[in-house]
């Protein structure tokens, strides 16, 4: 994977979201988003003291989601 390099003026799209980033992004709540993290169905890092996301995570837990529901029909 290469990343481009962003236009001058232009901002980058994050690669990692705070945790009430996320909570904007899939709409669910911060005790969720952490039930989550603990289950195992959404990937975090830590840098430091802070609890970070991937956007690639949420783009696989987004999947998970749709595998899941069509896996019930």
């Amino acid at each position: 994977m290469t990343l481009a390099t962003p236009e001058r003026g232009a901002a980058a799209a994050p690669l990692l979201l705070k945790v009430p980033e996320a909570m904007r992004v899939l709409s669910l709540s911060r005790t969720v988003i952490y039930e989550l993290i603990r289950a195992g169905r959404l990937r975090a890092v830590n840098e430091g003291r802070a609890r970070l996301i991937p956007v690639s995570a949420i783009n696989e837990y987004v999947a998970l989601l749709e595998r899941e529901a069509g896996e019930s029909k």
